[in-house]
């Protein structure tokens, strides 16, 4: 399997641990990452509310390179594969073509529309499949309970995305299990982390947070695992402003989705990056009995 590989921003940064898990990962399973260092940033949260033509003209070149290259998309942010999936949807749209096609056009670049766009949970749920997956699997996650937290984007609009409901998903929870770990059902697992707002109303964002992490806590999570960056960053680094909302210690660990699926295929903390987590992963580690805690 070859994929044209889109880490988006924060992968790039601050959540260098995802990139690193990914490519463990994906050598792992036989997935071949193309990279592109000249696709740019999906845009959402600024350029999109500011200019959405542009926004989607700024997507339609990323889609645009990867068409060239006859290859399809493979990100690891809900985020990014909504804007990207978006600018599909929008090109569908007579008078969004004219204006994409006239602004690529301008820098020398055509995009036909033939570019599809796969996060990293669907490849491992739908191509390596999850019996591929648990067939790989050399470190079973016995004893270590895991609350799937899917956000916001990643299911919806359903209406546009339709691969699985928005209200009652189970394709995280198949593979938890397929590594070997049991799956938490909580309602928050669907729900926002307040990212969207942790620039404008901190405490509010914090909050929203907190409250997600404490559903998953009160129905037994030992961890929670997150297909979504930014839904990390608001779970992990800002857990301990969480905290201080809801008045009380949280302490649960995070792990970004192919870290969770590396530990069961054999890496090590250090190669999964999780020594970087603000929170640390050490209890859910010691769950699994079989991985050295870093020191």
């Amino acid at each position: 399997m070859k994929l044209a590989y889109y880490p988006g921003c924060v992968a790039q940064e601050s959540g260098k641990e995802l990139d690193l898990a990914t490519r463990w990962v994906a050598k792992k399973l036989d997935i071949e990452l193309v990279d592109f260092p000249n696709f740019s940033c999906c845009g959402s949260g600024f350029i999109d509310e500011a200019n959405p033509t542009l926004n989607v003209a700024l997507n339609a070149r990323n889609l645009a390179i990867a068409e060239k290259a006859g290859l399809d998309v493979l990100t690891v942010c809900s985020t990014c594969q909504g804007m990207l999936a978006l600018a599909n949807q929008r090109l569908t749209e007579p008078k969004m073509r004219e204006r994409v096609d006239a602004a690529l056009g301008q820098i020398g670049m055509r995009y036909s529309g033939n570019t599809k766009v796969t996060h990293l949970l669907k490849v491992l749920v739908d191509s390596v499949g999850v019996a591929g997956v648990k067939q790989r699997v050399v470190r079973p996650l016995t004893g270590l309970n895991v609350g799937a937290f899917y956000g916001c984007h990643l299911l919806r609009p359903s209406d546009k995305i339709g691969s699985e409901s928005a209200e009652e998903p189970h394709s995280f929870e198949d593979l938890i299990a397929a590594l070997g770990a049991t799956p938490i059902l909580y309602r928050g697992r669907v729900m926002c982390c307040g990212f969207p707002i942790l620039f404008v109303k901190e405490p509010t964002a914090n909050r929203i947070a907190g409250r997600q992490l404490d559903d998953a806590k009160a129905h037994g999570a030992h961890a929670l695992a997150t297909p979504c960056p930014l839904c990390h960053i608001s779970l992990d680094a800002y857990q301990n402003k969480a905290e201080k909302e809801v008045g009380h210690s949280i302490d649960l660990p995070l792990f970004h989705l192919p870290q969770l699926v590396g530990l069961a295929l054999g890496a090590s903390a250090e190669e999964l990056g999780l020594p970087r987590h603000l929170v640390s992963t050490d209890s859910a580690l010691q769950k699994i009995g079989s991985v050295a805690v870093p020191a």
